[in-house]
């Protein structure tokens, strides 16, 4: 019943085309590897997993001109809020129904800040997303290290398609990754992440190796602007 497109835009970020177009960690201006800019986006909803430059990107701009909602954790949500984005705050095991889409916020091992006037300041908890549209689940990562608790997403929420960082450094690379996919049994890993900067250059290769070598998950490298039919 999927009926529904993933489009990988570089980095972690996603464009899920279903009867609404859902945007993740929209991150085009400063990008080396991005094809478009954010003036090409046209989201009903963005999600943002952090507030890391990287992720939350160019979501103030394409929120304030196309004035589309923004789902992220409540303490990145007030801050957006006050940037006049029409934000809306969630946390850690939550759930909502946002249009014909279900959305669950998981855990995930990462910091989150934002730049603000010279500043840093606190973001929130980073986190990861399961997104149930059409009968398809869907499991963004975001930027996470390895933990034993992707077992229980896996058993719980039986993702389809999973979304992977694998760059290393800031995330897992694709021993751990390879190890989360284990832990998820996902039908598809698609890994994410990678290669934007020269400190993430990772060979995607190794990651589609390392997972056979633990399960039958199918891997798929996608190449950025690429198109998945669901």
């Amino acid at each position: 019943m999927y009926g529904i497109q993933l489009i990988w835009h570089g980095h972690a970020c996603f464009e899920i085309r279903a009867s609404f177009n859902v945007l993740i960690d929209p991150f085009f201006r400063g990008n080396p590897k991005a094809k478009l800019v954010p003036e090409d986006m046209g989201p009903d909803i963005i999600l943002v997993t952090h507030g890391h430059y990287d992720h939350l990107g160019d979501t103030i701009g394409i929120a304030q001109r196309t004035r589309c909602r923004v789902i992220t954790v409540h303490e990145l949500a007030n801050y957006l809020k006050s940037q006049k984005v029409m934000a809306e705050g969630m946390n850690i095991g939550g759930r909502m129904k946002v249009n014909d889409m279900s959305v669950v916020m998981t855990d995930a091992n990462h910091s989150s800040s934002v730049s603000h006037a010279g500043l840093r300041l606190y973001a929130g908890r980073a986190a990861g997303f399961i997104l149930q549209v059409n009968g398809c689940s869907i499991y963004h990562a975001g930027d996470t290290g390895l933990f034993t608790d992707m077992r229980l997403i896996g058993d719980v929420y039986r993702p389809d398609v999973a979304l992977l960082p694998i760059g290393g450094r800031y995330t897992m690379d694709p021993d751990d990754a390879a190890r989360a996919v284990d832990f998820i049994r996902p039908k598809i890993a698609i890994p994410m992440h990678y290669n934007t900067f020269d400190v993430i250059s990772q060979d995607p290769l190794d990651f589609v190796h390392k997972v056979r070598d633990l399960c039958d998950t199918e891997v798929l490298i996608m190449n950025i602007g690429d198109v998945l039919d669901l």
